[in-house]
């Protein structure tokens, strides 16, 4: 017998529903959050949100490898991103962390003022195990989140 793919992070799954909540609105059917969660836990054979919740909050993170020349995709600043990893360095100061430099295919602009903006083709950021930044936007978005 194969063995089960992981689940997804606590997060993706909350997207799963509130997606799933909104294209049910768009066809005419209402549903609450809550419900929503209840039906993507029932997607992932439990039997309800509470317990697909403490499963995942039991697991240990996903553990992310990156290699340099790996090509990659993802958002940056909320934009996305396809592009190549040409540097990486394992910090041994904060565990499990890397400093990750990336070459995007296109350059993202990194401003969202309409009358202003900044390109980069070249960044590096601070990743996580789990492919995102630590740092966040002022809305609780990560810098970055590999896809």
């Amino acid at each position: 017998m194969g063995e089960k793919s992981p689940l997804p992070s606590l997060e993706d799954l909350k997207d799963q529903a509130k997606r799933l909540r909104d294209a049910l609105a768009r066809q005419g059917t209402q549903i609450n959050h809550s419900k929503s969660l209840e039906l993507i836990a029932s997607q992932f054979g439990f039997r309800d949100w509470n317990t697909l919740h403490a499963k995942i909050g039991n697991m240990p993170p996903p553990k992310r490898v990156l290699a340099i020349g790996e090509r990659v995709s993802g958002l940056y600043l909320g934009q996305k991103f396809t592009g190549k990893i040409i540097a990486i360095k394992t910090l041994t100061s904060a565990y499990g962390m890397l400093k990750v430099t990336f070459d995007f295919d296109e350059a993202v602009d990194v401003i969202t003022f309409e009358s202003w903006s900044a390109f980069r083709k070249r960044v590096t950021c601070t990743l996580g195990e789990d492919g995102r930044t630590v740092e966040k936007t002022s809305n609780g978005v990560p810098h970055m989140q590999l896809a």
